[in-house]
């Protein structure tokens, strides 16, 4: 595994020790990328290393940290060619411990918390992560301290409590719980695992860029669709291109990186129609895909910059297009997806139709969980459809 050279901030630049537990950066708030010795990494580590290493995201063991992992077999997730559009392709993160692309980057913030010595663990969740970060942390022996929005799906919660986390159920969004985290954790002596305010969770989640690049023997596709709440998975693939590009394994060619958001709650599709550089909080965020209702992402001003970076854009789904989503993927693909990677087919189509992809380009379209995660979320949306003249007959529902 690598020894970290620095962490760098993403906004002055500056560097600061790895030797000690880091948030963000204390001039100005920025992000903090790990940064290691690449120039000299190079000579040894290529991609027929890779050849007979495990099929885990730890086969990139060498851009990770050097610590001992706390896996329980994240990564290396199907690329699955699309049965409907014949030049699209599928990476299905819903096979991932606890159901979801999270746990990349808990495992390797979980990693770097046990060997920091930390032994209570807090964070804001949508749902997911709030799940990864029970099951990483019940693996590692740490405690966990999660505060998800009262109205969460089902499993998340369910998830929680079994794996043995002190959950508190907030009235609210997962802005209102990320302020309760920052106003006890240093009376509780919790350290902020949150949505890019530490350097590790990016590790974690920049593997599903590496991945990509290797199944499709390091041509990366034309376009990236990735459904965007705090945007760090965007935000690792694109700092794995950068390394692999430095690594020598790939050159300067980049995909076009799509961000999709729920309508109800859209700060970064807002922010890149208005030419900003950084996004405004969204009121009364609104979506039935809990993972996309963020009404402002802490890493907003790089989610933009990589748009703008790589001629990408931003696209707006309603529930309505991503229920309807879900269900066509599940009946054409065999693909039983979460609702925010549903979103990603409904981002495809719009932009095929209005010709920024053509139909030759090919396209990845990301769907960062299970369906399984969401069965009360969909249950609800399908019985909200059922017309108001059914009844329900012998367990059947149907005309009356």
């Amino acid at each position: 595994m690598a020894r970290i050279a620095y962490l760098e901030c993403t906004k002055c630049g500056a560097h600061y020790s790895a030797e000690q537990p880091q948030t963000i950066c204390p001039a100005d708030r920025g992000i903090l990328y790990v940064r290691y010795d690449l120039e000299n990494l190079k000579q040894r580590f290529r991609p027929d290393s890779l050849l007979t290493r495990p099929a885990t995201m730890w086969r990139y063991a060498d851009v990770l940290p050097n610590v001992a992992p706390v896996s329980l077999g994240e990564g290396f997730t199907p690329m699955l060619p699309s049965r409907e559009f014949p030049t699209v392709f599928i990476k299905d993160e819903g096979g991932n411990p606890t159901g979801s692309f999270k746990a990349r980057g808990m495992s390797t913030a979980v990693s770097m918390a046990k060997a920091y010595g930390l032994t209570k663990l807090a964070t804001p969740s949508a749902g997911n992560a709030a799940s990864a970060l029970a099951a990483y942390s019940a693996a590692a022996g740490l405690e966990a301290h999660i505060f998800m929005p009262c109205d969460v799906p089902m499993a998340n919660r369910v998830e929680c409590e079994t794996y043995g986390a002190r959950v508190t159920l907030v009235d609210g969004l997962i802005s209102d719980c990320a302020r309760m985290v920052a106003e006890r954790k240093d009376k509780e002596g919790w350290f902020d695992l949150s949505t890019l305010k530490e350097p590790f969770r990016v590790e974690g989640k920049k593997t599903m860029g590496y991945e990509t690049a290797e199944q499709f023997n390091w041509k990366l596709p034309r376009g990236i669709v990735y459904p965007t709440g705090g945007g760090v998975g965007l935000i690792g693939m694109w700092k794995a291109f950068d390394e692999m590009e430095e690594l020598g394994w790939i050159g300067p060619e980049r995909p076009k990186m799509i961000c999709v958001q729920a309508t109800g709650c859209a700060p970064i599709v807002k922010a890149w129609e208005e030419g900003k550089s950084a996004s405004k909080f969204w009121p009364a965020a609104s979506t039935s895909a809990a993972g996309l209702r963020v009404p402002k992402a802490y890493g907003d001003y790089l989610i933009l910059d990589i748009l703008k970076k790589s001629s990408g854009t931003a696209v707006t789904a309603t529930d309505q297009e991503i229920m309807d989503a879900l269900s066509h993927w599940a009946r054409m693909e065999g693909v039983f997806a979460a609702p925010e990677g549903a979103a990603s087919l409904v981002a495809y189509r719009k932009l095929l139709a209005v010709g920024f992809f053509a139909p030759e380009d090919t396209v990845v379209l990301f769907n960062t969980g299970s369906g399984l995660k969401y069965l009360d979320v969909i249950d609800g949306q399908k019985k909200s459809q059922i017309p108001p003249d059914s009844r329900q007959i012998g367990g059947i529902i149907g005309p009356y």
